[in-house]
């Protein structure tokens, strides 16, 4: 397939995913999808499990599954309430299929609240590479950008973490451990922020593990349930300089992060009070979206004192 096509192809599986989430609570027809594909339905189909690797309406389902999860886990709603309002057609056969999904019936995950892994996809059109190992859609000339840059302070609290073996960055990781980490980290109700990849100080390893690893930090008194393969990370207080670079196109994303890795290699924290303390915590990465830019944070602490006590 050309370059041409499959820009096309990625763009009509976008489009019938953005019509399923436009839709979860209603019924969606293999017509509508297609009509919003711009295919036929047959091809539409192929197109659709070509790139995500799912049949239209298993897919469809994995969604409805986890937006059902998460009112479950947020509000105070009956099983079958939340069943009919993601369209499906009995108690039971919502049951069936969120025991399937997530390993334990809707009523035990509503009461309990366990960590479980969500389904949480990207929308298709996200690069790949060219055969020179370019990212698809990026030249190669690098303007001129505005980071935002502040520091944060992050009192001692714990991390939810899913080690590694070897990998030192997001592809090496999924590689390893797999890609869907994240759907488990999203679903943690006592979360503190949002799911992040971090690169461990070499205090915070283990032999045999990797530098990166993705987690999700909670209070420091957090007692909740642990995932099979997940572990809790003491984190210490520490002073985090977030960058922060200027929105980009959802394809852009793998230029968006070298040329803030470019800024954050050049950036002299001294001029500024600080100086990098990568010891004091991990350095952390945030999903890469691009509506709010792409963001990490590295540690520092003040050149005339020590970490912050907070």
């Amino acid at each position: 397939m050309g370059r041409e096509a499959g820009r096309e192809a990625a763009d009509a599986v976008r489009r019938m995913q953005e019509h399923m989430l436009a839709h979860l609570r209603e019924p969606v027809s293999m017509a509508a999808l297609a009509k919003a594909a711009g295919y036929s339905p047959g091809h539409a189909s192929g197109l659709f499990r070509q790139a995500t690797g799912l049949l239209p309406f298993d897919y469809l389902r994995s969604l409805r599954l986890t937006a059902a999860a998460k009112r479950l886990r947020d509000e105070p709603v009956r099983v079958v309430d939340v069943a009919f309002d993601f369209t499906f057609d009995s108690h039971e056969g919502f049951t069936r299929a969120f025991s399937r999904e997530f390993g334990l019936p809707p009523a035990d995950y509503a009461r309990r609240k366990p960590p479980v892994r969500w389904f949480l996809p990207y929308l298709a059109g996200a690069p790949g590479r060219d055969g020179a190992g370019r990212v698809n859609g990026m030249d190669e000339k690098k303007e001129t950008i505005a980071v935002f840059v502040q520091a944060v302070d992050r009192p001692a609290r714990k991390a939810v973490v899913r080690r590694g073996v070897a990998a030192t960055e997001y592809f090496a990781y999924c590689e390893e451990v797999g890609c869907d980490v994240w759907g488990v980290l999203a679903s943690i109700k006592e979360a503190l922020y949002e799911p992040v990849g971090m690169w461990l100080p070499e205090g915070m390893r283990r032999p045999g593990t990797s530098e990166y690893v993705q987690g999700v930090e909670v209070p420091a008194d957090y007692a909740g349930e642990l995932p099979d393969g997940f572990e809790l990370l003491d984190l210490p207080p520490c002073r985090l300089l977030v960058f922060q670079g200027p929105p980009f196109r959802d394809e852009d994303f793998g230029e968006a992060i070298e040329v803030l890795g470019d800024v954050m290699e050049r950036y002299q924290p001294e001029l500024y009070g600080f100086r990098w303390a990568d010891d004091d915590g991990p350095r952390i990465q945030l999903e890469p979206q691009g509506c709010r830019g792409y963001i990490e944070a590295r540690p520092v602490r003040s050149v005339a004192g020590s970490r912050p006590a907070v």
